[in-house]
């Protein structure tokens, strides 16, 4: 379905469980967990199936963010990492729920950390997956340099020096296969909506001179940081300077081995183990 959080600015929303469950002799409401996909230019696709298995602990909430997917196009002059934080705000108000948990994966971490930075008392919760506090060309080049040899290092260092049709094209080729360390389902990229002005606009813009480790001071509740050892695109080492610039009483780590992208498209089953218990923690 589609929800207004603003006049003209509608989201795509998909829903796995319920938010009140019978408990007894009494209803219990669940917490909601909302999935803010990567890319840019991507949408909530990648999350599905493995997402729905928590639905017996949270309702969870998939996104299209702002101008993505299956939500209406919007103008490149609101393709900000601001708007699309505050959006997270807006169609909470809209759809009543509050204090929720908020996933960003990859690209959705950083609309996640602005999140934390600008609202830290709006979140119950944070996970923190595969994403990085700022660009780092040279990391993702030795990352896929690693995993791929030279060539794959050259198309990612002329992709995100200079995104556009041409590099991505070569990119896609060479590169997007090592995301991740075990072969991935292609139907789940075949059924994605892209739109790939958003992922150049913002590759090319915004995201330069991103430095999102200052915001990150203001946390205010639990973030659990999870980075894959084999990730080519955001290191590890990225994930370890987000998990030392939160406040120490907040913050929690897992580091998967053997693992790239999107930990549980890796490790689903070790995945899942430390999500049940993170989740069950928050009661």
């Amino acid at each position: 379905m589609r929800v207004e959080i603003e006049p003209g600015v509608r989201l795509f929303v998909d829903v796995d469980g319920a938010s009140h469950v019978p408990d007894g002799a009494h209803w219990r409401e669940k917490r909601t967990l909302i999935l803010v996909h990567g890319g840019p230019g991507f949408d909530h696709t990648g999350f599905k199936p493995f997402f729905s298995r928590f639905a017996d602990q949270v309702q969870v909430l998939y996104l299209d963010q702002r101008g993505h997917g299956r939500s209406d196009p919007r103008p490149a002059a609101e393709w900000t990492l601001d708007t699309l934080a505050d959006d997270l705000v807006r169609l909470c108000a809209v759809l009543g729920i509050e204090r929720p948990i908020v996933l960003g994966q990859s690209f959705g971490g950083y609309v996640v950390q602005r999140y934390l930075s600008r609202h830290p008392a709006h979140p119950r919760a944070a996970v923190l997956s595969s994403t990085a506090p700022h660009y780092n060309l040279e990391g993702k080049v030795a990352g896929f340099a690693r995993r791929g040899g030279p060539e794959a290092g050259a198309a990612a260092r002329a992709f995100w020096e200079q995104p556009s049709a041409e590099t991505w094209a070569v990119y896609d080729r060479l590169c997007r296969h090592l995301y991740n360390t075990t072969d991935q389902d292609a139907t789940a990229r075949a059924s994605m909506v892209f739109r790939p002005e958003i992922l150049f606009h913002s590759a090319g813009g915004e995201q330069r001179g991103m430095n999102l480790l200052p915001g990150l001071a203001r946390v205010r509740c639990p973030v659990l940081v999870l980075a894959g050892a084999e990730d080519p695109v955001t290191p590890i080492d990225d994930a370890e300077l987000i998990h030392a610039a939160l406040p120490a009483p907040w913050r929690q780590i897992e580091r998967f081995p053997g693992v790239g992208h999107g930990p549980w498209r890796d490790d689903p089953a070790a995945t899942e183990r430390v999500l049940r218990r993170w989740l069950a923690a928050l009661d």
